[in-house]
């Protein structure tokens, strides 16, 4: 039951925080809907597919939830360390595990709306046409996407924890490599070998992948990638091993950081 209030408790502030500044609303479905547009124009000018709009307008939806992962799961714990608070949590008779599913909970409800708002208006504005043929694999495919980033956002929070300063810069390193070796705006089976690693070690990828098939049955899809079905097996097993990881980086974490005393900041 503790862990229980534990993960409402710190899913809270953010599913609440999507009312409270209206401004943000505003700028986090604006801005991702610029980009998007600039890559749709692109592929237009360039006489692409009409399916190449859809991946576009695909892969900026999906954006919001990598940004979430990459600025709000991995850096929050080294934030409560410099704002004081990581020392509490770990205190307080709850599983730190329980804390990190909070933040995921609560960062799936904000990133949705952003993501569905993103898709809603490209497909709208756009004239995107879906052709889906298995809606029970494209949500699955969809939720395992979700977990198994998330799972990356929690071993990315103990390691960002561990490096301490260098988590800002890693953040910024992270963001935009990232957006290229996912295929974030183009079909990820395009980069070749880089394309194939990227899917054996990236949620992002390996989701946007099987849901660009599932959701463009009739599309003439670039070949080199393995089929949704066996892109959501990828997506199963990188779930248990980032949730595993993300245990183990923070016992060990924590323990290390009791035995050295680096649950707070020097100066305070």
């Amino acid at each position: 039951m503790t862990n229980l209030r534990t993960v409402a408790g710190r899913a809270y502030p953010r599913v609440t925080g999507l009312l409270r500044e209206k401004s943000w609303i505003f700028f986090e479905i604006l801005l991702p809907f610029l980009s998007t547009s600039a890559f749709v124009f692109v592929y237009r000018a360039l006489e692409a597919p009409p399916q190449y709009i859809g991946f576009v307008v695909l892969g900026g939806a999906m954006t919001a939830f990598w940004l979430n992962v990459i600025w709000m799961m991995a850096q929050q714990l080294w934030w409560e360390k410099s704002q004081g608070n990581l020392e509490l949590y770990f205190a307080a008779p709850m599983n730190i595990m329980a804390v990190l599913f909070g933040m995921a909970f609560g960062g799936f409800v904000m990133s949705s709306s952003r993501a569905a708002a993103v898709l809603v208006i490209a497909t709208t504005v756009y004239g995107v046409t879906f052709a889906i043929d298995q809606w029970a694999l494209l949500i699955g495919v969809f939720l395992l996407t979700l977990a198994a980033l998330y799972g990356l956002g929690m071993v990315l929070a103990s390691l960002f924890l561990m490096w301490g300063r260098e988590a800002w810069h890693l953040t910024q390193l992270l963001v935009e490599p990232v957006y290229f070796v996912s295929g974030l705006n183009f079909p990820v089976g395009r980069l070749g070998v880089l394309g194939s690693i990227a899917i054996s070690i990236l949620p992002l990828a390996v989701g946007l992948d099987a849901m660009r098939q599932l959701a463009f049955a009739d599309a003439a899809y670039p070949i080199g990638t393995p089929s949704p079905a066996v892109e959501a097996l990828i997506l199963v097993a990188m779930t248990v091993v980032f949730l595993v990881l993300a245990r183990w980086t923070l016992v060990t974490l924590e323990r290390r950081a009791r035995q050295e005393g680096r649950l707070s900041v020097r100066w305070q």
